[in-house]
């Protein structure tokens, strides 16, 4: 069964107003009216678009809200790829961020159509929270991220306020899982992920992990 928020994104007309409007009062929101989402979030753009020759997958891109960050300072063979489950949310994507190194493409988080190793660069951000059974997605991430690469997940954390009676169940009947604050980090450490940073901000948290290097 889904619920609200899924329906949501899968909606043609949310998906005009997302990644305009939506998507900033909502990232604001998780920093209970603060600025330190928004704060990393700008970070992490900039981030994302310092030069290189990466791959970079984005796991449930939604409308491409990184897409052309994360494209702009690729080099060589250096490319994007954003998936997603919505053909709305897709259709809004290829719409509006039309780029030579951008590609979206529809598929399954908990299925990626991609080998082993293949990216250097894994994302999913302000989307795990709203997946059914979201922890393998992590798994998969681990999986298509190369030795060496970096795994970067924005999602839901249960703070003090998350933890407010009726939170949970108000997020339950929206379609959107409240993350304990060891859940996240942990998998990714049984997962074999080093160097693992979490940033906790309001009821969002970042989390940054690395894959490791093969021997040399």
């Amino acid at each position: 069964m889904t619920g609200f928020a899924q329906r949501m994104m899968g909606n043609p007309a949310f998906s005009l107003v997302y990644e305009k409007a939506w998507r900033p009062l909502f990232t604001r929101g998780f920093s209970l009216g603060g600025s330190g989402t928004a704060d990393y979030d700008r970070a992490l753009r900039a981030y994302l678009a310092r030069p290189g020759e990466r791959h970079v997958l984005d796991v449930a891109c939604g409308p491409g809200n990184y897409s052309d960050d994360a494209a702009r300072g690729l080099t060589g063979d250096g490319r994007y790829i954003g998936i997603d489950y919505s053909a709305a949310m897709l259709a809004r994507a290829g719409h509006d961020h039309r780029a030579e190194r951008v590609t979206f493409v529809r598929g399954d988080a908990h299925r990626l159509p991609f080998a082993d190793d293949s990216f250097d660069t894994v994302l999913c951000l302000a989307a795990l929270y709203l997946i059914p059974d979201p922890l393998p997605v992590l798994d998969e991430m681990a999986r298509v991220c190369a030795p060496g690469g970096e795994i970067i997940v924005f999602a839901s954390a249960r703070s003090s306020v998350a933890t407010l009676p009726g939170g949970a169940l108000a997020a339950g009947l929206a379609g959107l899982r409240i993350f304990d604050l060891h859940e996240l980090v942990d998998r990714l450490r049984s997962l074999g992920l080093e160097h693992l940073e979490q940033t906790v901000t309001g009821v969002g948290q970042y989390v940054h992990a690395r894959t490791p290097k093969v021997p040399s």
